[in-house]
């Protein structure tokens, strides 16, 4: 699981093209920055405030003044620049980001997307992903393809409480790379030594299958 977790993130390092205003969300999203190549010109934006994120560090060479949204101890490039999170959320809330990363709990086959609350379980609050959903002009998700009890995280409907609708375009997991579309989930790509029948049996709705070959990660 940990290899299929290392090459999911890797591959959705693949999806931040040259130029982009990219955040990168809780959890495994915030593991695309050590995936990146070191030529690659990206601006990217953690939301307690700061732009230009480098590289995570372990605690032996980080500083510790330096975190991310998620408190991983990050590094600054040349060009990186410090400020509050009303200008960081005003960023977010102008539709700045050309691209969020986000974690998930369910995903609808309409897009909806569900990463804030399990009823009965302690939350913290839906925090900046309600607005980051909403905002960025392009929303794709990081997450296993089922819980731990193996239920399905890609459903036809979401159970759980939204964080935002119809939001999300594209889905990254340990089994596959799945598309949003308007008549529902489209399998693209496979993980290596995956088989579209583990796929379909993992997924809570029903999986559009494209006609040419699928692509591998």
């Amino acid at each position: 699981m940990f290899n299929a977790r290392v090459r999911m993130v890797a591959r959705a390092a693949r999806e931040i093209q040259p130029g982009m205003v990219v955040n990168l969300g809780i959890g495994l999203p915030t593991r695309v920055v050590d995936h990146l190549p070191d030529d690659l010109c990206v601006c990217l934006h953690t939301e307690n405030g700061m732009t230009g994120v480098g590289p995570s560090l372990p605690s032996d060479q980080a500083d510790r003044n330096l975190i991310d949204a998620g408190g991983a101890y990050v590094s600054s490039m040349p060009g990186s620049a410090f400020f509050d999170s009303a200008t960081s959320f005003a960023m977010v809330r102008s539709g700045r980001l050309d691209l969020t990363m986000l974690g998930a709990f369910e995903i609808g086959a309409n897009g909806d997307l569900a990463n804030w609350k399990i009823p009965e379980k302690f939350s913290p609050g839906v925090g900046g992903g309600i607005e980051l959903a909403q905002k960025a002009r392009r929303v794709v998700v990081l997450t296993t393809h089922t819980d731990r009890a193996g239920n399905p995280k890609l459903k036809s409907t979401c159970s759980l409480p939204l964080t935002a609708p119809s939001c999300v375009a594209r889905v990254f997991t340990d089994l596959a790379v799945i598309d949003v579309s308007p008549k529902g989930f489209v399998l693209v790509e496979l993980a290596v030594g995956v088989t579209v029948k583990e796929v379909i049996e993992a997924t809570g709705a029903p999986l559009i299958l494209p006609d040419g070959e699928l692509g591998a990660f």
